[in-house]
């Protein structure tokens, strides 16, 4: 094994372990149908390979992939537990999963299904959705596993997008996509701006507690100081199967974007110390 994925694969290990043999190293990704890769392949399927966190297929360059070139423990151990629908509410269970399977890199994004209801009321409180996080971090927390922690897409730029589009505007409507941000989207009255204006502040929010909670597990945790929810990302970046989730140019878009943010300054940032660039 080369010096560097000894540090690598001794990083990702539970304190008081560095020294111990590697046989294999987990990752794990926990989440919505963004990082299940959801419609990047095909008409409303999962396609795991195509996930930015986990996926195996080299046109989106996952975090997996740019990690098994440092370890080579990792190959073959990259777990997607996120789920398309997924809420706060089944983070927990996600993570509860990630320790059963081993994890030591663990990655996270949710949060958009919170916000995306059929009204305003349904939407998950704020307090309710830190809690939420919170505990399933506490749950990672113990086994040393690292984390990173991606914050949510900005749901009003889909909206700014997509409006003066007729297929899209077809397709939100007939598929109740995330009602909340994109119903009556041509609508400039002053109680739909308003309603958008809420529905993002509340992705916001959520970031916030998002960054909240990563501090609060520590050192081994990376929140992405917002990247995704900033990102400037095209219409070429979504599916044309609902206007709403990544095709797989926005999967790979969504993985170099996270990935500069967990590893700002290469591998040794989330503790690979002595690992060279990615």
């Amino acid at each position: 094994m080369k010096i560097a994925s000894i540090l690598a694969a001794a990083a990702l290990l539970p304190p008081g372990a560095a020294h111990a043999p590697t046989a294999s190293m987990v990752m794990a990704a926990l989440g919505d149908s963004i990082s299940s890769g959801f419609n990047a392949c095909g008409w409303y399927v999962t396609c795991a390979s195509r996930s930015w966190s986990t996926g195996d297929s080299s046109d989106v360059n996952s975090h997996y992939m740019r990690l098994r070139k440092l370890i080579p423990e990792i190959d073959g151990h990259n777990v997607n537990l996120a789920v398309p629908g997924a809420t706060s509410a089944d983070l927990l269970g996600q993570a509860q999963e990630a320790v059963a399977q081993g994890a030591r890199y663990v990655t996270v994004l949710i949060g958009a299904e919170d916000a995306c209801k059929a009204t305003e009321k349904e939407m998950t409180p704020v307090d309710v959705f830190e809690r939420r996080v919170g505990e399933a971090l506490a749950v990672l927390r113990p086994t040393g596993a690292r984390v990173f922690v991606s914050s949510i897409p900005d749901l009003r730029r889909l909206w700014s997008l997509g409006r003066t589009s007729l297929l899209a505007r077809g397709i939100w409507a007939l598929g109740h996509v995330c009602p909340t941000m994109l119903a009556d989207p041509t609508s400039t009255a002053a109680v739909d701006r308003l309603r958008r204006e809420r529905v993002r502040g509340r992705v916001m929010a959520y970031n916030d507690r998002l960054e909240k909670a990563c501090l609060a597990y520590g050192p081994a945790c990376r929140y992405d100081g917002g990247a995704v929810f900033s990102f400037p990302y095209t219409l070429r970046h979504v599916s044309g199967w609902d206007y709403f989730h990544p095709n797989g140019e926005g999967q790979r878009a969504l993985a170099k974007v996270t990935f500069e943010a967990a590893f700002p300054v290469g591998a040794a940032s989330l503790g690979l110390s002595g690992a060279g660039a990615v």
